[in-house]
């Protein structure tokens, strides 16, 4: 049973507005992506949101392409876009793209000329930057704020018509110069720009801005609520103001808190500059924050909507330790990921009583946590590799793996205690030579010894290989977003270390599908590069939470 949370304050206003009838109880939210990028772990918190909401109040929720940029999206984001909202586990009740909306926003442009509420202004952007004003200082009036109605419908005609280069003219809203938010003076409307767009091809040459299009686009899909992040705030006002003077559907603007996850940046400028600059393989790469990053690392998708969940909705933006999203990884995996042994930096174990070529067929859970997750066998011999840190030529106290004259068990099978170790020229141990005691078998104990060590291990004669990549942050400071200067120099070196592993013949079939728990080491998953000759693992997580140290 799961303890009933407290509404969050946007689950206080639909409720309140299903009770008091405002839409005819009816709930419709969007999720209304720009195609110019791959979706981060910022915009799961969205789509978790607005599609979350539109479930739980037997709503609608539509996907949006906010494709009114042509110079920078893409067929290949919209696709991406879909696809990581699938993953997520929703499922659009609408697909719909504001391009399809360019006439009828035209017509809204052209509407507001007609009320005297829009013109055409010739001057530069440095010019209409210099009449902005500052916070502190009010604006002044464009030369051409005064046009004619006449003039400037004959003016923007021709903008849609291609007379004029990029640059040349744009049309603006005619609001208020001295307002208080700059956002509100006399604001950008439409721009010029001769670009090939994805959808429409060249048909238009005049392009709606993002504010004029989103509140318009909203209203004609009957959008209840619009929620946004609070960047949107100021936006607000003009949102309401376009609505009002066209006179058209009410919808309104409701803005919760981001949520910024420690370790990462999250600007589409910064992480296709990653892109470009190769410093990660692309926009999947697993250190990316990215929906199909984190798909490719391994994690479940329940763990990006569990971990969502646990942030909750608020109203002012905070940082969010990574340690949670990890988490909330970690308890999804431990119920799913089958049990496997792996090793990593290897050196070899000689069980030197064990009878020369002969070979044991071992039984071993698949996942102890699933009653039905059933067994599989293992091959047990004379030779096995072990993880170099388990074993020490002079252990401390209270080390309860191998050195000299210590026992441990080796997971599944036998106690082993040591007798010994060779080590090349250099001074590096290369063998371990231990004795193993028949009657320890694993589940079948009548050695009376008692251990407090166990240790994982892959038979040497049956162990393939395997390329494991070990991914850390891609950033070695908490918060590369608020650096000043050039971000990429706080990038962590180490964020990926490729080992040369041996791994147990059952983990050559992986498929993508499959989550492993690699014994003692974390869990991991099969790359999508990875073939039949060439095995590539990635590490998902570690077993256990490794932040306090980095604190």
């Amino acid at each position: 049973m799961h303890e009933e949370r407290p509404l969050n304050f946007l689950e206080e206003i639909i409720e309140k507005d299903i009770a008091e009838n405002t839409h005819d109880g009816r709930i419709q939210t969007r999720f209304p992506p720009e195609p110019n990028g791959y979706l981060h772990v910022g915009h799961a918190k969205a789509i978790c949101v607005n599609f979350g909401l539109a479930q739980k109040y037997n709503g609608k929720c539509n996907l949006r392409f906010d494709d009114t940029n042509p110079s920078t999206e893409e067929t290949e984001y919209v696709e991406s876009i879909k696809e990581d909202i699938r993953w997520l586990g929703f499922t659009w009740d609408n697909e719909f793209y504001a391009s399809d909306y360019f006439e009828q926003l035209y017509g809204f442009a052209v509407l507001l000329i007609q009320k005297g509420l829009a013109y055409v202004d010739d001057s530069t952007a440095e010019e209409m930057a210099a009449l902005k004003g500052t916070p502190t200082q009010v604006g002044s009036d464009s030369p051409y704020r005064e046009r004619s109605i006449t003039e400037n419908l004959d003016l923007f005609a021709r903008m849609r018509a291609g007379e004029y280069p990029d640059g040349a003219k744009v049309l603006r809203a005619k609001i208020d110069m001295k307002h208080d938010n700059m956002l509100m003076r006399d604001p950008v409307i439409y721009r010029i720009k001769h670009a090939h767009h994805h959808r429409t091809g060249d048909a238009w040459c005049i392009y709606p801005m993002y504010d004029f299009a989103h509140g318009q686009s909203d209203s004609i899909e009957q959008i209840t609520h619009s929620i946004c992040t609070l960047e949107f705030v100021p936006h607000r006002a003009f949102y309401d103001w376009c609505i009002q003077r066209l006179d058209i559907f009410p919808s309104h603007q409701y803005e919760f808190a981001r949520g910024n996850v420690e370790y990462t940046v999250t600007s589409k400028r910064k992480l296709l500059e990653l892109v470009k600059d190769q410093h990660v393989t692309g926009w999947d790469d697993p250190r990316m924050p990215t929906i199909s990053g984190f798909r490719r690392r391994g994690y479940l998708p329940c763990s990006i909507r569990m971990f969502w969940d646990k942030v909750g909705i608020a109203k002012r933006d905070n940082n969010i330790e990574l340690s949670l999203l990890e988490f909330c990884v970690r308890e999804d995996l431990n119920k799913v990921a089958l049990r496997r042994m792996a090793v990593l930096d290897p050196i070899k174990l000689i069980i030197t009583n064990y009878e020369d070529g002969k070979e044991e067929v071992l039984d071993a859970e698949n996942n102890p946590e699933q009653e039905d997750s059933g067994h599989r066998q293992i091959n047990f011999s004379k030779e096995l590799w072990i993880e170099r840190d388990d074993f020490m030529e002079t252990p401390p106290p209270k080390y309860f793996r191998l050195g000299p004259g210590l026992k441990t068990r080796l997971k599944h099978a036998y106690i082993v205690e040591c007798t010994g170790f060779k080590k090349d020229e250099e001074g590096k141990v290369t063998e371990v030579h231990a004795t193993y005691f028949p009657e320890s078998k694993s589940g079948q104990d009548q050695s009376g010894i008692k251990v407090k060590g166990t240790i994982h291990w892959v038979s040497c004669a049956h162990a393939k290989k395997a390329s494991v990549h070990l991914y850390d942050t891609l950033f070695g400071i908490a918060n590369p977003a608020e650096v000043e200067g050039d971000f990429k120099e706080y990038l962590n070196p180490n964020s990926l270390i490729v080992k040369d592993a041996y791994i147990e013949p059952a983990l050559a079939t992986a498929n993508l599908q499959d989550r492993f728990q690699f014994l003692r080491l974390g869990y991991f998953c099969l790359d999508k590069t990875a073939t039949a000759e060439h095995l590539i693992f990635n590490r998902t997580v570690g077993l256990k939470d490794s932040w306090a140290k980095k604190g």
